[in-house]
């Protein structure tokens, strides 16, 4: 602990005099992220960290086993947070990310006793579909590895769909103003994948290749083309 204050009085005395100009206008400004990060609360997974980001560009959630819960008429933190970034501060890009030997997920792929954890338990819920779909469309036979990595990444698909469960969230997709990005970050390799919407499968982030989207920008209203069909 006491190495940990002493980088706050680090950056009391270097980082922020060097970055008084950044802090001032976010101080003034407000701030205005350009992407919500629901990200593991794993402390080797750190979101500014991994994408290089400076004070003000990220609104970032962060839970055990980066979690949403779908939408229910009961408040939580993940709920609040979604609403707000997306209606208060007009978030654009909302991204999941999972990674690499996770411990919440490594509760689900082995089945893990949580009964001395009940509220671990009851959190987890949130990631059962994911279980099942492990459990029952993937080979029996896979390495401990292979089903933790697996669970991982079937999670960050589970949690998008719960995502769209939520008000502000399907409105701005069917206006085309929020796309979902789908991303796995592995600790041992330090690569960060990201999920393609249309063929379902993860690939890695490249400077030189379109970015995986797991839904990209674009309106999606249901009854559109009625409407024009109705007006010629």
């Amino acid at each position: 602990m006491n190495e940990l204050i002493g980088r706050v009085f680090n950056f009391e005395k270097h980082t922020f005099p060097n970055e008084s100009a950044l802090y001032n206008r976010l101080a003034s400004d407000g701030q205005s992220p350009k992407a919500l990060m629901i990200s593991c609360a794993d402390s080797r997974i750190v979101p500014e960290h991994i994408m290089q980001a400076q004070p003000g560009d990220l609104f970032v959630c962060r839970n055990a086993g980066n979690i949403v819960p779908p939408h229910a008429t009961q408040n939580g933190g993940v709920t609040s947070t979604v609403e707000y970034a997306v209606m208060v501060l007009g978030v654009r890009d909302i991204i999941v990310c999972g990674h690499s030997d996770c411990g919440a997920m490594k509760a689900l792929s082995t089945n893990a006793d949580l009964t001395t954890m009940p509220n671990v338990a009851a959190w987890l819920r949130h990631s059962h579909a994911a279980q099942q779909v492990c459990r029952e469309s993937y080979p029996a036979d896979l390495s401990d590895a292979e089903k933790l990595r697996n669970m991982a990444l079937e999670n960050v698909v589970v949690q998008l769909a719960h995502l769209r469960t939520h008000p502000s969230v399907a409105s701005g997709i069917a206006r085309g103003e929020i796309a979902l990005h789908g991303w796995y970050v592995d600790i041992h390799a330090g690569l960060v994948m990201g999920l393609d919407g249309e063929t379902g499968r993860f690939s890695p982030l490249r400077e030189d290749q379109p970015l995986p989207v797991a839904l990209p920008h674009g309106r999606r209203l249901a009854g559109e083309s009625q409407y024009a069909l109705a007006a010629e």
